[in-house]
């Protein structure tokens, strides 16, 4: 299935079009974004996913949810008040997903300096591709706290089911992969 998903990734056209939500001026539009929006939803859950998969205890295991968190601001301010929307956000969030699914599939534990800027990077993409619909802080806050929430139950569900990590991680990595691999080309 990983063979698979890569191979997609691969072939793909690159076509790419952030659709968005319209402007999100409150802080419950904010709250309710990543809760709508699957390509968001599924990388907050797999970011703490993998952050339980790799740190057997909570405080380590939000690190990675934590940095997330914070780039994701930094992403979202940077494209609300200085226009910033590099080239390449759609395969960049594309690309975010396949990658921690692949993370996941695999249990990879990378050194922490690596893993952390690498959920960074992600996280600036994300942030990056909202901000520009984000109408004012309030909204911003509200797409945090969501977030947030978000990276706490998959670091939940990470924990709980750690156990049994090698019957569910591969397949729900292999699902994340095709989902960042359809999301690149354009299918999604």
């Amino acid at each position: 299935m990983r063979l698979f998903a890569l191979a997609l990734l691969l072939v793909a056209p690159a076509a790419f079009a952030h659709e968005g939500h319209g402007e999100l001026h409150s802080l419950f539009d904010g709250f309710l974004h990543p809760l709508t929006g699957v390509d968001h939803l599924a990388a907050m859950l797999a970011v703490g996913l993998w952050g339980a998969l790799t740190e057997p205890r909570w405080p380590q295991a939000a690190r990675a949810p934590m940095v997330f968190a914070l780039a994701l601001i930094g992403g979202a301010l940077l494209a609300m008040f200085g226009g910033w929307m590099p080239s390449g956000i759609e395969p960049g969030i594309a690309v975010s997903l396949f990658g921690l699914g692949l993370l996941i599939a695999l249990r990879v534990p990378l050194p922490q300096p690596v893993g952390l800027a690498m959920v960074a990077l992600f996280a600036l993409a994300h942030g990056a591709a909202h901000g520009l619909e984000l109408a004012g802080l309030l909204a911003l806050a509200g797409m945090v706290a969501a977030t947030l929430m978000l990276h706490g139950a998959g670091i939940g569900f990470g924990l709980l089911l750690r156990p049994t990590a090698v019957r569910w991680s591969e397949g729900l990595g292999a699902l994340l992969m095709t989902f960042g691999a359809l999301r690149f080309g354009g299918v999604l």
